[in-house]
């Protein structure tokens, strides 16, 4: 398997190891509260997003060599650094009461499916001279690099506490933190089919 990869592979690999990777920091962040492993997952999902962008300029430079795993893998690299590591990102940060894990593992589910979306119906959507999709239906899940950057900018000026800016709510049985609907509206948002982005 490891010798049908193209380097545009090897760069979507680099995507969900930056992304495992911040995961398990984001775990010794919680087990340690040392926050060099805070700024060092921080600033994996980033990286993630580089080799997501370069993974496709790569792609679409080496045409004779196309990749049989390419499409697949992609998506299952963007679950890890834009699905799951955000919304493990966010937990580790406070965002832990019933409703915010509600509101995250939606979020989770809502990029899962845009993906899986995205992957049956690409052919549907390709431009038939080019054979490119034109558009989005949805966000693209690399959009969630928004919600990690708001909470490195609130990490960075200190406002992350117990409260987590705009306070915590007992809803029925369980906590609500209303920064975690930023979650939600993104994945809302994802899984829009009103919503037609172009692509690049």
């Amino acid at each position: 398997m490891i010798r049908s990869y193209t380097w545009a592979d090897v760069l979507t690999i680099g995507n969900a190891s930056c992304g495992t990777i911040s995961i398990f920091l984001c775990l010794d962040y919680l087990a340690t509260d040392n926050r060099r492993f805070f700024w060092a997952a921080f600033f994996l999902l980033p990286a993630a997003l580089v080799c997501d962008v370069l993974d496709g300029y790569v792609a679409r430079l080496n045409k004779k060599r196309q990749s049989v795993l390419g499409a697949d893998l992609d998506s299952l690299a963007d679950v890890i650094s834009f699905g799951v590591a955000p919304a493990v990102l966010g937990f580790t940060l406070g965002l832990r009461g019933g409703w915010d894990m509600v509101v995250l593992t939606y979020f989770v589910v809502c990029g899962v499916s845009r993906l899986a979306r995205f992957n049956v119906t690409s052919a549907e959507l390709a431009d038939q001279t080019t054979g490119k999709v034109k558009y989005f239906e949805g966000t693209p899940i690399p959009t969630s690099i928004v919600i990690v950057l708001l909470l490195g900018v609130a990490q960075w000026l200190g406002r992350v506490d117990d409260n987590l800016w705009f306070g915590v709510y007992q809803i029925g049985p369980a906590l609500l933190h209303p920064l975690t609907l930023i979650y939600g509206a993104s994945g809302s948002a994802m899984i829009s089919a009103t919503l037609r982005i172009p692509k690049p």
